[in-house]
């Protein structure tokens, strides 16, 4: 008996190992599917500038946009306009999320809070982001407080109204069952609505956090001094397309990074589900 036990236990592991190797190449082949197109664009465009086809001084060789940015890390200079970057979008999703958690929760559960609150919320929404930069110059400066407070509003809507669906779109028949197991409202909540809702606050994270590197663009046009926006208009000012294009693609890294990082939380969190993206 012990053998067979033994036997088993082995099998077992070899199975998690294989299951485990099979996962780890699926990620390693997906990150290399997802690096063609790229590279196959980057080759065309360096090739077309190499043979004139592209003005170089208008649309400069990715080699050119590499060393330029090789040199702004060299300088030092890089990482500054990075970090202030990054901590200006960091607290403004987080400042933006809260909010949109909080009210949208209550909105969602609420019936007559969706009501009271919906149709100004909806109202705020369709107003154009670089409208509100002169009214948050006027009220808080040109300061950072400006700047975060843009990003928030860019962040709180796509949050905000994902949270609100997900929870008006948890199944009836679920709080049905749990009315009949004598949950409470807490157990509700916890066991019922928060797992049915997560999918869909988790994708209006990522569209979320895409806004907020979006709106940091805007808010860094405040008169900001540092910050990849920064260097976007010093290479307006300068007339150097290839400090505009190095910033255009930092953005579009530390995006991807973000949205990356967020991505493989959504996978995590729900990988109880059995659905076609946990099927392969």
């Amino acid at each position: 008996m012990s053998v067979k036990t033994d036997v088993n236990e082995i099998f077992e592991v070899k199975e998690k190992k294989a299951i485990k190797v099979n996962s780890e190449w699926k990620k390693v082949k997906g990150f290399a599917l997802g690096l063609i197109i790229p590279a196959v664009l980057l080759i065309i465009w360096e090739v077309a500038v190499r043979f004139s086809l592209l003005d170089a001084y208008v649309f400069p060789a990715p080699t050119t946009i590499v060393q330029k940015i090789i040199e702004l890390a060299n300088e030092g200079t890089l990482w500054g306009h990075v970090g202030v970057t990054f901590y200006r979008v960091a607290v403004g999703f987080l400042a933006g999320m809260v909010a949109a958690v909080v009210i949208g929760s209550v909105v969602g559960y609420f019936k007559w809070f969706e009501q009271l609150m919906d149709p100004l919320i909806q109202a705020f929404r369709s107003i154009p982001s670089l409208a509100w930069v002169p009214l948050f110059i006027l009220w808080m400066g040109i300061g950072e407080a400006s700047k975060v407070m843009l990003i928030a509003v860019g962040v709180f809507f796509p949050i905000y109204l994902n949270i609100v669906s997900g929870i008006q779109g948890v199944d009836r028949k679920l709080i049905e069952v749990g009315k009949i197991h004598h949950f409470t409202a807490l157990q509700t909540v916890r066991r019922i609505i928060f797992p049915a809702s997560l999918p869909s606050f988790l994708v209006g994270l990522r569209s979320g956090v895409g806004l907020g590197w979006m709106f940091v663009v805007a808010s860094e046009l405040m008169g900001a001094s540092q910050g990849l926006g920064y260097l976007l208009v010093v290479g307006q000012n300068t007339y150097s397309p290839e400090l505009i294009i190095a910033s255009i693609i930092l953005f579009a890294l530390l995006g991807k990074a973000t949205d990356f990082l967020l991505k493989t939380l959504e996978a995590r969190a729900l990988k109880w589900q059995d659905n076609l993206q946990n099927q392969f």
